[in-house]
């Protein structure tokens, strides 16, 4: 007795799956410019390593014979993958079956894909074009019935979040459920031109009042500058790249550590235009990412959302071939002052540095928060406190370099000052509770005023707080621990980096309520 017809059989619904929703559909999705979900995953994946679980599940039709005559595969595919001989979970939807909604789901293998990822202790990789499984009007009439709201699986996403990498990449239009799953995650990707998110799409929007294109209502230009996504590329292509890059820095969970890679740039190397780097003039700006380029290993530096909070810079980088989790003020944008926006990138940063035991390196240079009657409406003080409390709460080792000003509260969060102090100062140095520069005129008002010659006296003034002012006056009161030559930071660090390794700690993180 044999089973080679049951196995024939297999094999013919295995093809009938990979026909996804059908020539026509396959043919407008490229027509679209966009790969299709299997077209992804190979591309994405090592190659020949793609395990696919639920190959099988869709929806069938059967004569009176019970022979199969008509298959449509469920609208996500699922499975186990490699990427660069590192084990993922996939979870991705395929649009040419109904867009992705949720009338042509099995939300089994949502689910599955998540709890897979979870258990197995394995970053998971959402690829998402469509509703994501969302709700279609649709189902009304297929169902002949209405359900009240429920997003199966949740507490999968929301448990991933605190135990292994997840990282979206949004490669389509991507709305409702798709739009949740996008954002509930670590890292959150949109191609440019060809992918929005949106709660509900402009069709839906068009009935309250707003009649706008999908790049208007929901384009990557809107939602990378609002904070709801990291990372803008320029192709599906790019994506996938960045994808693979994200995950070099990152364990496979929280219950492993990030590796080291093998690194050829000398610890001890030495950029002398890093003597210059710094204005005297305090009032000019700098470039503080090529900074960053010259003190940490040689292209190692992964920017991470660039175009929100600007006044802050968080990226990944290595020292010595050791991942680093980075934060550093941009002088260009409010002087690296600390906007809500901003606070709000430092605190997701840090937590995410946190949960994955990232060492923390802190490129200072920030006057304090952001002051006005804009500061104040945008709640400032709530979301830096926040910030403040993140700072506090981190376990992970952490480096400040101070590379200028360092004033007020959001000043004094550049690290935990109840922790030992590995902070390290540049000559160019500047702090304290208020910049001395408009503080003068108010702290001395009264005698600026009886004075016959206000501006002489200003004037002097001025020139014994700029005496007092100088970091050599800190240094001698052991206020800070150590002024270097800046062209002495990368060897620094990299020492950091080395010490740091073994303290990081594996496991589960947990915060207290943040203010």
């Amino acid at each position: 007795m044999s089973w080679k017809k049951e196995i024939e059989e297999l094999k013919k619904r295995e093809l009938l799956a990979e026909k996804m929703g059908g020539p026509k559909k396959l043919k407008k999705q490229k027509e679209n410019n966009r790969l299709n979900i299997r077209e992804r995953i190979e591309k994405l994946v090592d190659k020949n390593s793609f395990h696919e679980i639920g190959k099988l599940a869709g929806k069938s039709e059967y004569d009176d014979k019970g022979n199969l005559i008509n298959f449509t595969p469920a609208n996500f595919i699922v499975g186990r993958a490699k990427i660069n001989n590192k084990l993922v979970v996939i979870g991705g939807d395929d649009f040419t079956v109904r867009g992705g909604a949720a009338d042509a789901a099995i939300k089994e293998k949502q689910i599955i894909a998540e709890q897979m990822a979870n258990e197995l202790q394995l970053p998971i990789i959402r690829l998402i074009e469509g509703t994501g499984g969302g709700g279609s009007v649709k189902s009304l009439d297929t169902e002949s019935r209405t359900y009240i709201p429920a997003n199966p699986g949740w507490e999968w996403v929301v448990s991933n979040l605190s135990k292994v990498p997840v990282i979206a990449l949004g490669l389509g239009p991507v709305a409702g459920l798709g739009a949740a799953r996008m954002v509930t995650s670590h890292f959150s990707i949109m191609v440019e031109g060809i992918s929005q998110m949106f709660v509900a799409g402009p069709p839906v929007v068009k009935r309250v009042g707003e009649d706008l294109t999908k790049e208007e209502l929901g384009g990557s230009k809107i939602h990378s500058k609002n904070g709801a996504v990291d990372i803008i590329v320029k192709s599906e292509e790019e994506a996938f790249d960045v994808t693979k890059k994200l995950l070099s820095y990152l364990p496979s969970s929280v219950y492993s550590l990030a590796e080291r890679v093998e690194e050829k740039d000398d610890p001890k190397r030495k950029d002398n235009w890093l003597i210059d780097a710094i204005p005297k003039n305090r009032r000019k700006v700098y470039d503080m990412r090529k900074i960053i380029h010259s003190i940490f290993d040689k292209n190692s530096f992964f920017e991470i959302g660039k175009d929100y909070g600007r006044s802050v810079i968080t990226g990944f980088a290595r020292l010595d071939g050791w991942p680093i989790a980075l934060l550093a003020n941009d002088p260009f944008f409010y002087g690296g002052g600390w906007t809500a926006d901003a606070s709000n990138k430092v605190t997701r940063f840090i937590d995410i540095a946190e949960t994955f035991h990232l060492p923390v390196v802190n490129l200072v240079d920030n006057p304090g928060f952001l002051i006005g009657r804009e500061s104040e409406k945008q709640a400032t003080i709530r979301h830096g406190s926040r910030a403040l409390a993140a700072v506090y709460q981190a376990t992970v080792p952490w480096c400040s370099i101070i590379i200028r000003k360092v004033f007020g509260v959001a000043g004094a969060a550049h690290m935990n000052a109840s922790k030992l102090h590995y902070r390290y100062a540049w000559p160019s140095g500047d702090w304290g509770s208020l910049p001395v520069e408009g503080g003068i005129e108010v702290a001395y008002k009264s005698d600026l005023e009886k004075s016959d010659d206000p501006k002489a006296l200003l004037k002097k003034i001025e020139k014994r707080m700029e005496d007092v002012r100088s970091p050599l006056r800190t240094a001698e009161a052991f206020l800070i621990e150590d002024i270097i030559d800046p062209r002495d930071t990368r060897t620094i660090l990299c020492e950091f980096a080395n010490i740091s390794a073994p303290l990081r700690k594996i496991g589960k993180t947990s915060f207290g309520l943040r203010p």
